[in-house]
């Protein structure tokens, strides 16, 4: 049997089912907001504000997930002072036998940025954030308007929530793995395994606006006749004069 094959039944065994159609990263309609180093860095530990505010979800085949949510919504009070908030969460996930989807954060490694401008005078708090999420169900199907796979999260009490689409499969995301252990009891991660993540945060950050693309330089048939030309009366006058 395949290590990823012994490796999924152990994240099932442990963590409850898992589910394959979950499988992939799914943001919400603005398409500005999506898992991994993108939206959070774990080496120094930064929220990183997207463009637009949205959600996302990434799920793995074997049980892990990964949460990155980005709000904004109108102060009652003050309409002029929005409230803002950035959460990041990661952890495992299952499925119960009716339906349930259940989401476990890694306690330790949950970050949340909450901006009050209006009460905080321009400075946002930065906390630790743990909140497990209970879906009484989900549904991923065809959006034939948007041509795109679509899940479809009903909340606890029923309710759909915003629809997301899928972006990536396999899923962005970062390790899963606790990312940032307070003591060593929470650590799940070897010392070597910690050097990878550094590696692995640093190279997506570096190569987010970077592309494969070569330029080729278009070939100027004006210029090589010119310089044929030249080329053909230093020859001549050479020629002549031997």
């Amino acid at each position: 049997m395949r290590v990823s094959s012994l490796l999924s039944l152990l994240a099932i065994a442990v963590y409850g089912q898992a589910s394959t159609d979950l499988e992939g990263t799914w943001t919400s309609k603005s398409n500005q907001v999506f898992t991994g180093s993108g939206f959070y860095d774990p080496v120094e530990e930064l929220l990183i504000e997207p463009a637009l505010p949205g959600i996302s979800y990434s799920f793995t085949s074997d049980g892990y997930f990964e949460e990155a949510l980005y709000q904004v919504s109108g102060n009652p009070q003050d309409p002029t002072c929005p409230v803002a908030v950035l959460i990041y969460q990661h952890g495992t996930y299952e499925v119960d036998d009716d339906g349930q989807l259940v989401l476990t954060p890694f306690a330790v490694d949950g970050r949340q940025l909450l901006s009050e401008p209006c009460v905080d005078k321009g400075v946002s708090t930065y906390s630790r954030y743990s909140q497990t999420e209970k879906f009484k169900s989900y549904l991923v199907q065809l959006d034939t308007y948007y041509g795109k796979q679509s899940l479809q999260l009903y909340k606890s009490d029923g309710s759909p929530a915003q629809p997301l689409f899928l972006a990536y499969k396999p899923p962005m995301m970062l390790p899963t793995i606790t990312l940032n252990p307070t003591d060593q009891s929470d650590a799940t991660a070897t010392s070597n395994a910690k050097r990878d993540l550094i590696s692995h945060v640093k190279r997506s950050l570096e190569n987010r606006h970077k592309t494969n693309a070569v330029k080729k330089t278009p070939f100027n048939v004006e210029k090589y006749w010119w310089g044929s030309l030249a080329l053909l009366g230093v020859g001549s006058i050479v020629f002549v004069m031997s």
